[in-house]
């Protein structure tokens, strides 16, 4: 029998039945769900040394458990030294069983090692869809704090089928995202 990740089957036994209720949706395929999970890392000071790109690559892509590619700059920017294709980011998409373990990680690892964790902000992007921020990617138990150069924020956007944010935050609260309790829902 193939593995299925717990979110996956959460969202199914639990998330759909519920937001169905609570949105009084006819269908279960109203019910918004999770797309992707995108995590990106901007590496400005790769303009001036190379190497950061190497590593960051190596870092998202043992975060994420698939291979990240780097990002290139669009057009030039002489006050930055930035020359036009230059790599100075690193992402990964993450879709599926991958995503939904990824999540679970980033729940119940993750986010619990940040000090004096108080919960996530909760603005949403005005189509259900959201962006967190992590300052530090030595979170991930995957990241060997000995083994890095330079300690560097990351993104991390949650992309739904959510129509509106109230349908998004319920989604992703239900999921089990620590959202800072700024809502009352």
């Amino acid at each position: 029998m193939e593995h299925t990740p717990n979110l996956k089957k959460k969202y199914k036994d639990e998330i759909v039945p519920g937001l169905k209720e609570k949105f009084n949706y006819t269908s279960v395929m109203q019910v918004p769900r999770l797309l992707k999970i995108v995590i990106n890392q901007g590496v400005g000071q790769a303009v001036a040394d190379k190497k950061l790109i190497d590593n960051s690559l190596k870092e998202i892509t043992s975060i994420a458990g698939q291979k990240a590619i780097s990002r290139v700059s669009t057009k030039d920017i002489s006050n930055f030294k930035l020359r036009r294709k230059m790599p100075i980011g690193v992402k990964v998409t993450l879709r599926r069983d991958r995503m939904y373990e990824f999540m679970e990680r980033l729940i119940s690892i993750a986010l619990p090692r940040v000090r004096d964790f108080k919960g996530v902000g909760a603005k949403f992007d005005g189509r259900g869809n959201y962006t967190m921020g992590i300052s530090e990617q030595i979170i991930f138990p995957e990241i060997d704090i000995d083994k890095i150069n330079k300690i560097l924020g990351l993104e991390i956007t949650f992309v739904t089928t959510a129509n509106t944010d109230e349908e998004g935050y319920a989604l992703l609260k239900e999921f089990g995202i620590p959202f800072k309790n700024i809502k009352n829902n």
